[in-house]
């Protein structure tokens, strides 16, 4: 069995008087591609911001490289992730293009390789054509191609996403999470924060499922995606059929 890339021991979160994430324990290995999903106030962006390091956890340990990964410096620890946040505004009138080269910044200078990848991000992403656009004047749903492509092209063997569909129309929702999982494919460890049961369940090697800041069933598709966890979790009715292409749960809301 592959040893875990990143652990999370007992990890709990407070924010004031409310806890967010109670005891969780989750080791994410090499290789696979997992979605974490949950209602609305679940935790989930809360411990993928625990898991990249951006949060502290008050109990607990997170663990990267058999290391705690509060104690990697800055540098080190964006050249081993990255991270693509929920909130896709830039604040400076920075191009596309310069957008997605930040995600060499941690990385030593390499100016063929640094090209060569920022082009193969822009192509991946669809924003090719958008290279020279202020990256403020971009739509929602191009904005969030747009650091999807800085994500890219940051080249790390760890990748955690945010809602990374939540703005994209239906060609970008599968063109991204398609890339994602070639990446996971190729040997990356690729964890998901996703809405959408079914794109979780066409994408996803194991899904996460969270409820008020608790794992509620961690598992494959199969195993998490069943009417009576849908049901209880969400408070919704629901029916799982298997889909006719893909052979994995499809859930339809009744």
């Amino acid at each position: 069995m592959t040893a875990p890339f990143l652990h999370l021991d007992g990890v709990g979160v407070r924010f004031g008087e409310r806890t967010i994430l109670h005891d969780i324990h989750l080791g994410f290995v090499p290789g696979t591609l997992t979605a974490l999903v949950g209602p609305n106030g679940a935790g989930k962006s809360t411990l993928l911001a625990v898991a990249s390091g951006d949060v502290p956890a008050d109990a607990g340990s997170v663990i990267l490289h058999d290391q705690p990964i509060a104690h990697w410096k800055a540098m080190a620890l964006a050249r081993e992730r990255a991270v693509m946040p929920q909130d896709h505004a830039v604040r400076f009138a920075f191009t596309v293009e310069e957008v997605v080269a930040m995600g060499r910044l941690p990385h030593p200078a390499d100016a063929l390789r640094d090209a060569a990848l920022v082009e193969q991000a822009l192509g991946q992403a669809e924003m090719a054509g958008l290279r020279a656009r202020e990256v403020q004047t971009l739509s929602g749903g191009e904005a969030a191609r747009a650091t999807f492509a800085r994500v890219l092209t940051q080249d790390t063997p760890l990748l955690l996403l945010d809602e990374p569909t939540a703005a994209l129309d239906l060609r970008h929702q599968e063109r991204t999470l398609k890339a994602v999982r070639q990446l996971a494919d190729a040997g990356a460890c690729v964890i998901v924060v996703l809405h959408d049961l079914n794109l979780a369940a066409g994408y996803a090697d194991r899904i996460v499922l969270l409820e008020q800041g608790r794992v509620a069933a961690d598992g494959t598709p199969d195993q998490v995606l069943t009417r009576e966890h849908i049901e209880r979790v969400y408070q919704q009715p629901v029916v799982v059929l298997r889909h006719p292409q893909r052979d994995v749960p499809l859930v339809v809301v009744t």
